[in-house]
């Protein structure tokens, strides 16, 4: 456990958060404009979930000590536990007895003091319908592939700090 615990404190390990979490919005923007597949607005807030985990880990990155660390645990837990619970409430639309009243927002419930579907559009403009879910990989849909990583991060995250605290280190 001390291993793992000290792992927390190499860029190493920030790198490879980093890198996993850019690489799944890379993944997206290729399904959004390689595959033609237009994300809803549950798919933008796992989107901006996502990158929530990437700001975290470059934080981490480009300075590392406990005050950056502190941020970047922070930032990793909420992101992967808000990213689980829009990618599940994603999956009770789409599994909505009645789809007539499943349905989400058009436009995205951004803060006004940061639109990004109004700034960047290009990556956090809602064109999609929330009951749409062609794709399929190994009979799974995307919010359900999505609520899978986004665990997988939380819990990779409960593991890591709980090293950390039982090391007496937590950050």
């Amino acid at each position: 456990m001390s291993k793992l615990s000290q792992w927390a404190e190499h860029k190493s390990s920030w790198f490879v958060l980093f890198a996993t979490s850019l690489g799944l919005q890379i993944a997206a923007l290729y399904f959004q404009y390689g595959m033609g597949l237009q994300p809803c607005i549950m798919c933008i807030y796992q989107r901006t979930a996502m990158y929530g985990i990437v700001i975290s880990a470059l934080v981490v990155l480009i300075k590392n000590n406990g005050f950056t660390r502190m941020l970047g645990f922070a930032g990793w837990a909420v992101s992967s536990a808000w990213g689980f619970l829009i990618a599940k409430e994603h999956l009770t639309i789409l599994n909505a007895s009645n789809p007539f009243f499943a349905s989400c927002e058009i436009v995205p419930n951004f803060p006004s003091w940061l639109p990004l579907h109004e700034w960047i559009p290009a990556i956090f403009a809602a064109k999609g319908d929330c009951l749409e879910d062609s794709w399929q990989f190994m009979s799974m849909g995307m919010a359900e592939w999505m609520q899978i990583l986004f665990a997988a991060y939380f819990i990779v995250f409960a593991i890591v700090f709980s090293c950390r605290l039982l090391d007496k280190k937590p950050f």
